[in-house]
């Protein structure tokens, strides 16, 4: 797939496939989601939803390989392109931790069910975290990539040195104002290619879907609006912590969730260290942690078979 050197359209992230695109409206805005079914109706209504959440930069594409096996054992499927990304709404505001539990709230409501189980990566990690919180009655498990627990990740930049060096520079160069928005965007977005395989292993880097994923994201940033939306959810976990809505979230968030709760992580990811999940056992007392082999940030991509095989494992 090449990149357009002209702002892709919203609609430009529908590509065709074994899935079916929807508007759905909830909490507010309008939200592009992708099923994997000939459509809605045809859904069962006993078949338990599972919510796809995906990363920074990235769109509901992330999770194209889950997206259909999941499908395919039975369960209603649905990946999502979050507030901000893609063809969702790209409102001015929303991208704080309270906002975005209340977008995944709604959804499930929305979709017509009373609970779902919520898979998410990296930032849609967290936002699985978030809603398990706030909105317990509606979650019914999380399923988290790359994801630790908000609280543990906060203690691990802290206090550990090694997590410090790796996560926290990228986390400093989405606060500033308009340059971040640039530097993401200028060269047809080559900066979240780089992004892309600087934190995959070196064994899916070298493939063509790699290739491919690379392209397809560097369209979706590109999309008007995307790329600021994108930055804000970063800049509210930054500029949160000294104000007294992100004391109170990040104190809400050390409330122990009852939910069971999978944790799986790539072995070779450099960007989110091993110690850092092991940090979240007393906020998640039914979480079990799992290394996905041979993939780095972004295992349920580079390594599908295996995350797909834990997550079926998981939803049984």
């Amino acid at each position: 797939m090449s990149v357009s050197t002209n702002p892709p359209d919203p609609s430009t992230v529908r590509y065709e496939g074994p899935w079916t695109h929807r508007d759905v409206h909830a909490n507010g805005i309008r939200f592009h989601v992708v099923e994997a079914a000939p459509g809605f109706a045809a859904a069962s209504p006993e078949a338990p939803l599972v919510l796809l959440l995906h990363g920074f930069a990235d769109f509901w594409w992330s999770w194209r390989h889950q997206l259909t096996a999941l499908a395919d054992l039975g369960y209603r499927t649905v990946a999502v392109d979050l507030r901000g990304y893609g063809d969702t709404d790209k409102p001015p505001r929303g991208y704080d931790g309270w906002t975005l539990a209340g977008d995944v709230a709604g959804l499930i409501r929305a979709l017509g069910h009373t609970e779902a189980v919520l898979v998410g990566h990296a930032e849609g990690g967290l936002v699985c975290w978030a809603t398990a919180v706030l909105h317990p009655r509606l979650v019914r498990s999380i399923a988290v990539v790359a994801s630790p627990h908000p609280a543990g990740l906060k203690s691990a930049v802290l206090r550990d040195r090694r997590q410090r060096r790796a996560w926290l520079p990228a986390f400093l160069r989405c606060q500033p104002p308009r340059y971040p928005e640039y530097r993401l965007t200028t060269d047809g977005g080559a900066e979240v290619e780089r992004l892309l395989r600087q934190r995959s292993g070196a064994r899916w880097g070298a493939t063509e879907e790699c290739a491919d994923t690379a392209a397809r994201m560097r369209s979706a940033i590109r999309i008007p609006g995307a790329v600021h939306c994108a930055l804000e959810y970063q800049r509210w976990a930054f500029r949160s912590q000294w104000r007294p809505d992100g004391r109170r979230f990040m104190a809400t968030m050390r409330v122990p969730i009852e939910v069971p709760v999978l944790s799986l992580r790539g072995e070779h990811d450099e960007y989110l260290l091993r110690a850092t999940f092991h940090r979240a056992r007393k906020w998640a007392p039914r979480r079990r942690l799992v290394t996905v082999p041979d993939a780095g940030h972004y295992a349920h991509q580079e390594n599908p078979d295996v995350v797909t095989t834990e997550l079926a494992k998981f939803l049984a």
